[in-house]
């Protein structure tokens, strides 16, 4: 199986929302048990996706500040970005708009976006909601008016503890970019 097109997807959003889990659990259909701060290697596979088979290649970042000038160099030549924020947590949410959009638009201001919310698994946990009262969970139609507000071309919740569309939000991506190639003349042969 070879493929004539490559695609670059890099996953940003804050640190700890769950995107190497994210990317070890889609390549490998296992969930790390710890916590391990950024350490996926890139990775690339040909992967087919509505009769097209393309080599999609997987870029993971650092969310802390302490990347944040080193961050912007993976952009380059991204075909996609998959911009993740935890359903349990508020803030990573309201990075998208304070942090994440506002750094993608400056280096890469025409790559398109497919916005994931993580940990799916957590906010429908009861015994996870009794202990933080519910205060910083995120509703499934918050993050779809947020995909709205930033113009992203999908809406996903996963969960990697269960692979819950865990394969969606890549085959998404990958969609997304080939229909992208169909509208404005593919980069690629």
């Amino acid at each position: 199986m070879s493929a004539s097109k490559f695609i670059k997807c890099v996953t940003v959003g804050d640190g700890a929302v769950g995107k190497t889990c994210m990317l070890i659990c889609y390549t490998s259909n296992k969930f790390p048990t710890d916590y391990i701060p950024t350490v996926f290697d890139n990775f690339s596979a040909n992967v087919a996706v509505d009769g097209s088979i393309v080599n999609l290649g997987l870029w993971d970042t650092a969310g802390q500040e302490d990347y944040c000038r080193l961050r912007p160099l993976s952009y380059r030549g991204a075909d996609i970005f998959v911009l993740a924020f935890s359903l349990i947590s508020r803030a990573s949410y309201e990075n998208v708009l304070k942090k994440w959009m506002p750094e993608l638009r400056r280096f890469a201001p025409n790559v398109p976006i497919v916005l994931v919310g993580t940990k799916l698994d957590l906010r429908d946990d009861r015994a996870y909601l009794a202990d933080q009262m519910g205060s910083n969970i995120i509703t499934s139609a918050q993050g779809e008016e947020l995909r709205k507000q930033i113009g992203a071309a999908a809406y996903i919740e996963c969960s990697s503890k269960t692979q819950q569309n865990v394969k969606a939000v890549f085959d998404t991506a990958i969609k997304v970019v080939l229909l992208s190639w169909v509208a404005h003349g593919s980069p690629q042969p």
